[in-house]
């Protein structure tokens, strides 16, 4: 499915503090979400937020696009305006069992339904798209029956990156928002979940993540390759990174619509997604088709997430998110993540 959009990057601005903490430390000036740093405030401000989002909608329909402006710039994200893309293909090789690890059951209901139970009560989410093999999709029958809002699903790829996109072609195309989560991530609470769409609502990307709190060494494996004459390949420690700059990312991972569809634009221009090496959960597939054209011309491997958004010359926002929304990989994440659920019980 093609998507046509006239789509121009935004405007940047000069460099945020360093105590900013956008992935790109060099690029815009944009604001905080207020609501992403709310821990401590009383349910009934969030209320008055909801009540004064209200009345400024109706006054978006008389003032036009200032208003909207505003509007986002409060961090309230609008009612059923974000689809959901749930990767659940994975194969889960590392937990050592015959069956993917987010089908395994946790305390009696799988691994992937958790988060799609979180994502469903959520009054800003309007669609779910799982991407699973099709031999599991009768997992979610029940959930189905249960579940208001649309549930969709798509087919898992080769590769992550290409599971991402085969979910995205999915999403209905009036969603403003995109929320892209692991299903191996069930920990994942309504309340983190909130603050991560405010802050994609409000900087047009953003993803969860938590301090790094081990002290995190670098051998010569990982010097840049620009650097790779100097680099000990013998793996001893080259030297030790400051926690204070490193963070944890997690899922989800939320972006704009309108830079999505930009990223479709160039996937049919370029065509070039199956050449792109990525390591770990790229912040999603529009990113390497919005500047794969320019790291062809520079030679440079897209490696991670950091790297993506550095070439993009588009900040990604790093909302604060809990220690407890952990990945289950191992047979020893399950137990903890059993632990987790029991404390919350």
């Amino acid at each position: 499915m093609a998507l046509r959009c006239q789509f121009s990057l935004p405007q940047l601005h000069p460099a945020p503090s360093s105590s900013s903490k956008y992935c790109r430390a060099s690029i815009s000036s944009w604001r905080r979400s207020p609501l992403s740093r709310s821990k401590g405030r009383p349910s009934e401000d969030r209320v008055g937020v909801k009540l004064a989002t209200a009345s400024r909608l109706v006054q978006i329909q008389c003032n036009g696009s200032n208003a909207q402006e505003e509007l986002i710039g409060s961090g309230v994200v609008e009612d059923r305006s974000v689809s959901v893309v749930l990767l659940a293909g994975g194969k889960g090789k590392r937990m050592g069992v015959n069956m993917p690890k987010q089908y395994l059951p946790l305390l009696g209901r799988p691994i992937a339904l958790y988060s799609l139970y979180t994502f469903s009560k959520l009054s800003e989410v309007k669609e779910i798209v799982v991407v699973c093999d099709p031999s599991y999709k009768d997992v979610f029958g029940d959930a189905m029956e249960e579940i208001e809002i649309d549930i969709k699903f798509a087919l898992p790829g080769k590769e992550r990156q290409d599971s991402v996109f085969s979910g995205l072609q999915e999403i209905d195309g009036s969603s403003k928002l995109v929320c892209i989560h692991d299903s191996a991530r069930p920990l994942v609470s309504s309340g983190d979940v909130k603050k991560v769409l405010s802050d994609g609502w409000v900087n047009g990307a953003a993803v969860l993540g938590v301090p790094v709190k081990a002290t995190i060494k670098e051998d010569g494996h990982v010097i840049p390759f620009y650097l790779s004459f100097q680099a000990n390949h013998d793996s001893f420690v080259v030297r030790t990174l400051d926690r204070k700059t490193l963070w944890e990312m997690q899922t989800p991972q939320v972006i704009k619509s309108d830079l999505l569809r930009a990223g479709f634009e160039l996937v049919n221009r370029y065509a070039m997604l199956s050449t792109v090496f990525l390591c770990n959960l790229s912040f999603s597939t529009f990113a390497v088709c919005l500047i794969h054209s320019e790291l062809m011309k520079e030679g440079l491997e897209v490696t991670d997430d950091v790297s993506i958004v550095e070439h993009l010359k588009h900040p990604v926002y790093i909302t604060e998110g809990s220690y407890t929304n952990i990945k289950v990989t191992t047979p020893d994440d399950l137990i903890l993540a059993e632990r987790i659920l029991d404390m919350r019980t």
